[in-house]
């Protein structure tokens, strides 16, 4: 059984130089095609690199630009020079100039002589393709390409958009029924001969030349004609994007690459010196392998198209900040907010830090500071209490305060009087859970002894506020966890609230409350809620909270909280 390869390189001609001796120290010839737009000198070197082997070709040199037909040319023209000058090849097998054996030669040829007669090309009706990208399907056979996508961009475009608008389809040639798949292929000498020598070769030659990425498609297809026995898939392991740009391996995949037990492997980073010293190793032959298996790693590169696509929720890095389409999470982790509980609780963030083991901070958008728990003034990950700095980007604030403080859960006070920039991104983020009581800002106006007109203007501007936040959170595109009472249902109740809290917060307690904190003074406060709507101002969120100054006897039938999923 003997092994010919054809290599189309077009850069790093010293690493091709390396792979190509490889191979043809072992018995297996090469012909080699080095792209048009390669310097001249960078051949010369290549070419003076491997004089000293008679196996190797170098076949006369195309233009290969992307998606053209030029890379179809190249490979036979360089396919029929291996044909004629090695009549012992069996088999003849195409690679890049950045592919890299895995796995010895001899593995190769043994697992070609187990598989006689058989092609190994990926060859699948575009009908059953989904790895193209860019919306050009079936329509890369139907249309016509006659401008570079690279070069002439508006021009390629262009054109496409007019022969969709004037419907203009190409008819294709007699017998022939479109494939896709790798470019990458292992034919038996007689199926390659046979292409080549097809009666109808010029004719599909001419039809292939205006179609899109033919090097996808022009063996994939013309291998039907002739071929008696097709294996769909590629012996090259080589993986893709979700943009269909090839992935590159570096040292740190070398594990990786070895698990997948494929011979071959691209696109490799020409200085992943690790690599190249490894699988061009002569010992490797020592080491045992299996049927090739690029499945085993498909996880691994699902994992990684879906961190390229989505990130990680919650991190945002100055190198890459995602599309907010994208995004899976806002934040890093879950977190609450609470609006008027330290209002009309007594030092609530201390019993809530006690109860459930979570670091409660202060009002962190105050508009004076930001306040961090236990009075910090410059927090994990060199967060600052400038309320200026975080107010440049609320959202990276409250993001990085998340994803630096992963692992435990963070809670924070919130109220009309701070900074508003934030409550969209909360409503939207599934890890916040926001706890509210609304109408509780008018209990530090009541205690703040402050010239009552002062007081109703204040109360009035806090409500229209409160007002739009709650609109907010009873929209329909909230994701956040939202919990509301009314101040008159929360007084009148608050251990249910307390317990809810306690159960959300810290689900893995499952304790009932031993202690609640102590709620604010509040005799008269009915009276004074009375004494904004004689000044004209009308409290509509505290609920219906009595004017009767006796404590108890506003008393009403036992309230309850109601959920916004």
């Amino acid at each position: 059984m003997s092994l010919g390869f054809v290599m189309l390189c077009h850069t790093a001609l010293e690493r091709a130089a390396e792979v190509a001796r490889h191979w043809a120290e072992r018995g297996c010839p090469v012909v080699i095609h080095i792209d048009r737009a390669t310097p001249e000198r960078e051949v010369s070197a290549m070419q003076a690199l491997l004089a000293d082997l008679d196996t190797i070709r170098f076949s006369p040199r195309h233009s290969c630009e992307w998606g053209t037909w030029g890379i179809v040319a190249a490979t036979i023209e360089a396919s029929a020079i291996l044909l004629r000058d090695f009549p012992e090849a069996s088999h003849i097998y195409l690679v890049s100039g950045s592919c890299l054996p895995l796995r010895p030669v001899e593995e190769l040829q043994a697992y070609l002589a187990l598989h006689p007669g058989t092609d190994f090309i990926e060859s699948v009706t575009t009908s059953d393709v989904g790895w193209t990208v860019g919306g050009l399907n079936a329509e890369r056979f139907t249309l016509r390409f006659p401008f570079s996508w690279r070069k002439n961009r508006w021009l390629f475009d262009s054109y496409v958009q007019l022969q969709r608008r004037l419907r203009m389809r190409r008819k294709l040639p007699r017998n022939l029924v479109p494939h896709l798949g790798s470019q990458w292929w292992c034919l038996t000498r007689e199926t390659l001969s046979a292409l080549i020598a097809h009666p109808d070769r010029a004719a599909y030659d001419r039809w292939f030349r205006r179609a899109w990425i033919p090097d996808e498609s022009y063996f994939q297809s013309l291998v039907r004609l002739v071929s008696p026995r097709i294996e769909s898939r590629s012996l090259t392991l080589s993986k893709f994007d979700y943009q269909g740009k090839p992935h590159v391996f570096y040292d740190d995949h070398l594990q990786l690459l070895r698990r997948s037990d494929c011979f071959v492997a691209r696109k490799i980073w020409p200085r992943a010196d690790k690599l190249y010293r490894s699988f061009l190793d002569p010992e490797a032959a020592a080491q045992a392998r299996a049927e090739p298996n690029p499945g085993k790693i498909d996880r691994l590169f699902a994992k990684a198209v879906e961190r390229r696509i989505s990130g990680r929720p919650g991190l945002y890095m100055q190198s890459r900040f995602p599309n907010s389409d994208w995004l899976k999470g806002r934040t890093a982790a879950p977190f609450a907010v609470f609006e008027g509980f330290a209002e009309i609780f007594e030092d609530f963030g201390t019993w809530l830090s006690k109860v459930a083991g979570t670091r409660a901070h202060g009002h962190l958008f105050a508009p004076e500071r930001v306040e961090f728990a236990g009075g910090a003034r410059v927090y994990n990950g060199s967060l600052s209490d400038s309320a200026a700095l975080r107010d440049y980007n609320p959202r990276s604030f409250l993001t990085s305060l998340i994803w630096n403080t992963r692992g435990e859960r963070q809670c924070f006070q919130f109220s009309p009087a701070d900074n508003q920039e934030i409550t969209p991104f909360l409503a939207g983020d599934p890890n916040a859970q926001i706890w509210m009581i609304t109408g509780a800002f008018a209990v530090p106006l009541f205690r703040s002894g402050r010239d009552f007109s002062e007081i109703r203007a204040e109360a009035a501007r806090l409500q229209r506020i409160e007002s739009a936040f709650l609109t907010r959170l009873r929209a329909a595109d909230v994701k956040a966890k939202v919990r509301i009472w009314n101040l008159a249902e929360l007084v009148e109740n608050p251990e249910d609230a307390l317990q809810s809290i306690l159960d959300e917060v810290s689900p893995r307690s499952l304790r009932r409350l031993s202690e609640v904190p102590q709620l604010v003074d509040m005799t008269g406060f009915g009276a004074f809620l009375q004494n904004l709507r004689n000044q004209g101002m009308k409290p509509e969120l505290m609920g219906d909270y009595s004017t009767d100054p006796t404590p108890g006897s506003h008393a009403r039938p036992r309230a309850r909280s109601y959920t916004i999923q």
